[in-house]
């Protein structure tokens, strides 16, 4: 069983930054494929972001690709999600997911929800305009 926790989210005005964490329990966090995902009220989940285990292999939604940043600390157990350049269109809930599995690094793999094991209980960033 593995636990996340995200933290990190806020209010923030159009065209700052944020950063969220997740932490994990476990004790083989480098081999967990870490992903992140967002849901707006009323929409649909969708991935945002996804690291291999050791960070070498990325992927971003076409919608945060060159604002939004995955990185993780193996050390650490966490994953991160620098945002930079926010708009009102990022306000959502945004998770924190794992796969402890082997994941195929292509993006048809890394972006399904399904595919993740366990999930964060979600932190709210809200973008003002």
């Amino acid at each position: 069983q593995v636990q996340l926790e995200e933290s990190g989210g806020g209010l923030v005005q159009a065209g700052e930054s944020l950063r969220l964490s997740c932490t994990a329990s476990g004790r083989t966090f480098s081999s967990y494929s870490m992903a992140w995902f967002r849901q707006a009220p009323g929409k649909e989940r969708e991935f945002v972001a996804a690291s291999s285990g050791s960070g070498g292999n990325t992927g971003y939604a076409d919608s945060v690709k060159g604002r939004f940043t995955i990185s993780r600390d193996n050390a650490k157990n966490t994953v991160y999600l620098q945002m930079n350049s926010l708009k009102p269109e990022d306000t959502a809930v945004y998770y924190c997911a794992a796969r402890t599995r082997g994941l195929i690094y292509i993006y048809t793999y890394y972006s399904r929800p399904d595919l993740y094991e366990y999930w964060g209980q979600g932190t709210q960033v809200t973008v003002s305009s």
